[in-house]
């Protein structure tokens, strides 16, 4: 009973120790592993997932990622065919498709971002340098976005230039050359995108100037018109107004030479019935009229208005 204690308890420890020693590694479904002796690259890498044994403290499991690596670059200033100088940011997706290479000729995932810069940025800029400005910011052929105040101002964009291969296919033909250059390192390349562009500082002024430029164009051609319509308007005002006043004076006319007709009419009736009574009214509004409290009236016998004076005493 005391042997069989023994042997399991000596089993136990040797297990420890060859369990610290790194008999065991285990691989993770995220993970693929080459197995390293010495340093150096022992047998095929292993991609796939459990608890593994490995030699204890001669061999060594080195893990690599099998998920989908992103690689994000910086952004460059690149001159196209036409000489229009822009900056690109752009980004990309690749994996680890063979450890051994990968180990052998890059070995740590910031070696392998190191030489992605140097053949994506290389590519981009060879790609870019060999084709115009259109290419690189447009993806098709189809019609402009105009608004209607550009087309009003008549500075609509000229749409007859057209692109060959456009912003898509220009990217594809950089992943293709990348993926040639990569084939040997154990990595693929999986997709390539242009994440941004835009003119350098120096355009961009420029580009800025002439759109408020543009702008101001089209305010002030707005202005006129609109100054335009409101002469117009103001003209048909004055034209309405003096017509209507026109009108008004022609019934004020017609309505007084009516009224002073009328009146005479009276007029003459009242005088017909009692002339002598006519005159004297008459008489006596004059002597109103021109009388006052310090007025001298001297008056021949034969007078008008001393004859009605007298009549009245």
């Amino acid at each position: 009973m005391k042997k069989l204690l023994i042997v399991v308890i000596g089993f136990v420890v040797l297990v420890a120790v060859l369990g610290a020693g790194g008999l065991f590694y285990i691989v993770d479904e995220t993970q693929q592993v080459l197995i390293l002796q010495f340093g150096q690259p022992k047998g095929e890498p292993d991609t796939t997932a459990g608890l593994k044994f490995k030699i204890p403290f001669i061999q060594k499991a080195h893990y690599f990622d099998k998920r989908f690596l992103e690689w994000d670059g910086d952004p460059n200033e690149v001159p196209t065919r036409d000489k229009r100088f822009i900056h690109v940011d752009t980004y990309a997706r690749w994996r680890i498709t063979d450890p051994l290479k990968y180990y052998q000729r890059l070995q740590t995932e910031l070696g392998a971002q190191s030489r992605l810069d140097d053949i994506l940025d290389g590519e981009t800029r060879n790609v870019i340098a060999s084709h115009d400005l259109i290419e690189v910011v447009r993806s098709s052929n189809r019609e402009f976005a105009v608004s209607p105040e550009v087309v009003a101002g008549g500075s609509a964009p000229d749409t007859t230039e057209t692109i060959e291969q456009g912003r898509e296919k220009l990217a594809l033909e950089v992943l293709r050359k990348a993926q040639a250059r990569t084939e040997d390192l154990g990595i693929e390349i999986l997709d390539f995108r242009f994440k941004r562009l835009n003119y350098v500082a120096e355009v961009r002024v420029e580009v800025y100037a002439r759109m408020i430029s543009e702008r101001q164009r089209i305010a002030e051609q707005f202005r006129s018109e609109g100054a335009g319509e409101a002469a117009r308007i103001s003209g048909e005002r004055d034209r309405d107004l003096q017509q209507i006043t026109s009108e008004a004076y022609r019934v004020a006319q017609v309505v007084k030479g009516e009224a002073d007709a009328e009146a005479a009419d009276i007029f003459a009736e009242a005088y017909n019935r009692d002339p002598e009574f006519y005159r004297f009214l008459k008489t006596m509004e004059v002597l109103r009229a021109t009388l006052d409290s310090t007025t001298v009236l001297v008056l021949s016998t034969d007078s008008d208005f001393l004859r009605y004076l007298g009549r009245s005493r």
